[in-house]
């Protein structure tokens, strides 16, 4: 039988999904990231948690009685804007520079003078900022790679490719996939990927390390996408008005429009998926922020003593450093987050409201730029699981989330594979709880 895997690059680990043609899951694995200096992040090390995660993967079918040469199709999501410059024997030549890092105020200068007005890629936390830093350190570098296009070149030995969405926000067209003339300005054209629409084939399984795990030569590695795209692929159904908060270190939203819808000064940008447009944005709160006052087990038998019924009337924007990407997109927006009550479960409580506000707000941002409400929210990633943030959100959205029976973005990025040249998506049995 033909199998399809999916890689999803998250801030915390590696997770990585087999499925079958039915959309079934043949086997499920994880591994962590090793330990990293913030200020100098190794891509290299991305490369051995998705090792050390296929490894696993692999020993899993062994054990079930499958065989991992069964896997035709690789994938790969990753964190959207984080990227590293590569030789073109895929080395890294630079550190890596993740989603969220900041302060390119010289860089976003020098983006100003030649793109758009209040294009997607100005600001001095933009993708593009990233790149023009990394490559004013290492402009001897051949590829720019976005995270999912680095793992997807070292299984593929091919570098200098990547997918429209993961592209968008460094400056690529989502409609023509095509780079903008006024960026050669800036970068040199042939440090960046050529970017290829959804589930376009990027080269055969050829990294012996892979191989010897047991996986097929002749297994074919497609153009991928974002993490909270492969969320959203694998939570909800392309139904217009169906949203998917994904809540993990960080916040992020997205909504079907049957129309593409940007608003850079919001954060909010469209991507493209087959005929229709995913619209939404990405947040610097999250799970983050709650990690750094609590520990997940602190975090449980707080939120159990939660009077959800009597708001705290704390007025928290919950960030942990300068600077929001949507539903405003400011790099000098200040954390809210005090007075802090000498009762842990009414700042739990504080944060909880300030993200679900958050939330609520993305939501309120799509539809006043005309992509109308959504009647159904479908939430994925860690944060699903805590009762009392569930319901808080509730009343915060007007509607409740309901929780999708799947929502690994590893499982979302399997999918692919099986998306036909004639249908958006393929079709399958609603499979969402309340």
């Amino acid at each position: 039988m033909t199998l399809s895997l999916g890689i999803d690059i998250g801030t915390s680990g590696v997770r990585a999904v087999v499925i079958d043609p039915a959309l079934q899951i043949c086997a499920m694995a994880r591994s962590e990231h090793l330990p990293q200096d913030p200020e100098r992040i190794n891509a290299d090390l991305w490369w051995h948690a998705v090792l050390q995660c296929l490894s696993c993967l692999g020993e899993q079918m062994r054990e079930a009685g499958r065989d991992p040469a069964e896997v035709a199709y690789f994938c790969v999501d990753g964190t959207s804007g984080s990227m590293v410059l590569t030789n073109a024997n895929l080395r890294p030549v630079s550190r890596a520079l993740m989603y969220n890092s900041k302060g390119f105020d010289a860089e976003a200068k020098r983006i100003a003078e030649y793109a758009p007005n209040a294009h997607i890629t100005q600001g001095s936390n933009s993708a593009l900022a990233r790149a023009l830093r990394l490559l004013d350190k290492a402009p001897q570098a051949d590829h720019l790679l976005h995270q999912a296009d680095f793992v997807a070149a070292k299984l593929t030995g091919i570098g200098g490719q990547s997918d429209v969405m993961n592209a968008l926000k460094t400056g690529i067209d989502p409609e023509t996939a095509d780079w903008p003339d006024w960026i050669s300005e800036l970068l040199p054209s042939a440090v960046l990927p050529k970017a290829h629409a959804l589930r376009t084939p990027f080269g055969v399984l050829v990294h012996p390390d892979v191989i010897a795990l047991g996986f097929a030569p002749s297994a074919q590695v497609l153009a991928g996408t974002t993490d909270s795209i492969a969320a959203f692929l694998a939570a909800a159904p392309l139904e217009p008005g169906v949203g998917v908060t994904s809540l993990g270190s960080t916040l992020a939203v997205k909504m079907l429009s049957a129309r593409r819808i940007d608003d850079p000064a919001a954060g909010l940008y469209a991507h493209r998926v087959g005929n229709v447009w995913l619209v939404g944005g990405a947040s610097n709160t999250g799970g983050r922020v709650l990690a750094e006052f609590f520990s997940p087990q602190r975090i449980r038998e707080l939120s159990a003593q939660i009077d959800i019924s009597a708001p705290t009337n704390l007025d928290y924007y919950p960030l942990l450093d300068l600077g929001e990407r949507f539903p405003v997109n400011d790099p000098l927006l200040e954390p809210r987050l005090t007075p802090r009550p000498k009762d842990d479960v009414q700042f739990l409580h504080g944060l909880f409201e300030g993200i679900a506000r958050i939330e609520a707000q993305c939501y309120a941002v799509i539809a006043a730029k005309g992509g109308g409400c959504p009647h159904r929210v479908l939430s994925a990633g860690g944060g699903t699981t805590n009762s009392a943030f569930f319901a808080i959100r509730a009343k915060e959205l007007g509607l409740m989330p309901e929780r999708p029976t799947q929502s690994e973005a590893a499982f979302g990025t399997a999918q692919i594979a099986f998306l036909s040249a004639d249908k958006t998506y393929p079709p399958r049995q609603e499979r969402m709880t309340k």
